[in-house]
C-alpha cells in the first residue's frame, strides 16, 4: 500500500513462494502502474510478524534494501504494539507509529513456531 496525500494505491498477491521470488517486480511494477518513483517514497511501514519465516524474510530483505540504495527509513510494527487502539487500519500505521515511537531502521520479527 502506498499513501500519499491525495490517494491511497494497494495491491494484494497470493503468499506463494512463486510471489516472493519475483516480489521486487511485483513492487516495481506496483510503482510504475501507478506512477510513483522510488524517490518519491519517504518511509516505509512493514508489519514484522507474526507470519511465515519466508514471507517475512523476503519482505525484511526488500526493505532494507530499499533503506540501503535510497536512504528510505523504514518501520517495523507489530499490532500488539498498538492493542488500546481501535482503529488498526493500515492508512492509519504511521500515525501510530508516530504516537507510539516505533523506532525507525529497527526490524524484530516474530515468526510463527
Amino acid at each position: 500500500m502506498i499513501i500519499s496525500n491525495a490517494s491511497i494505491y494497494n495491491i494484494t498477491h497470493e503468499n506463494t513462494k512463486i510471489n516472493y521470488e519475483k516480489l521486487t517486480i511485483i513492487i516495481n511494477d506496483f510503482l510504475s502502474s501507478n506512477d510513483i518513483k522510488i524517490t518519491n517514497i519517504s518511509g516505509i511501514y512493514i508489519n514484522q510478524g507474526s507470519g511465515s519465516f519466508a514471507g517475512i524474510r523476503n519482505s525484511m530483505s526488500v526493505v532494507k534494501a530499499f533503506n540501503v540504495a535510497k536512504n528510505i527509513d523504514y518501520y517495523c510494527y507489530n499490532l500488539d504494539d498498538f492493542k488500546d487502539e481501535k482503529d488498526l487500519s493500515y492508512e492509519n500505521i504511521p500515525n501510530l507509529c508516530k504516537k507510539y515511537k516505533i523506532k525507525k531502521n529497527l526490524i524484530n520479527p516474530v515468526y510463527l513456531s
